[in-house]
């Protein structure tokens, strides 16, 4: 059954809206959940893609989804000022096969990220109880 897409704000409770892509996540056909795939399964419909690679101009498919690593991204790093590229590449050391490369940019610092699972290092920066005195 599908998911209606609406989301209802808890300080107006009679007022609803729809909502954007990047407030919810789906499922990829993988089984992980990512805020740039989308599905379209209402009344006998078949439509899948991803978004980030969408934006970028590339060709997705499926088999995409098991070795991105997007998700894990997204679960390691919440950061609000973070944007991600997907470029679909085919390196030496996956003997070829199609692959989800990710570079990322600050939007705050206006820096490329060399590290997106961890950030630029600016925006969040640690507490002082984990700072070395």
């Amino acid at each position: 059954m599908a998911k209606a897409c609406y989301a209802v704000s808890v300080h107006e409770p009679f007022a609803f809206y729809f909502s954007s892509y990047e407030s919810y996540t789906m499922r990829t056909p993988s089984g992980i959940e990512c805020k740039y795939f989308y599905g379209d399964y209402f009344r006998g419909r078949s439509v899948e893609e991803c978004r980030l690679l969408k934006a970028s101009g590339e060709t997705w498919t499926p088999d995409l989804c098991k070795t991105c690593p997007v998700p894990g991204i997204t679960r390691a790093n919440a950061c609000e000022f973070l944007r991600l590229h997907g470029t679909v590449t085919r390196p030496l050391n996956a003997a070829f096969r199609r692959r989800v490369q990710v570079t990322a940019f600050c939007e705050k610092t206006n820096l490329d990220v060399k590290e997106p699972h961890i950030g630029c290092g600016e925006c969040h920066p640690l507490p002082p109880i984990f700072e070395s005195h």
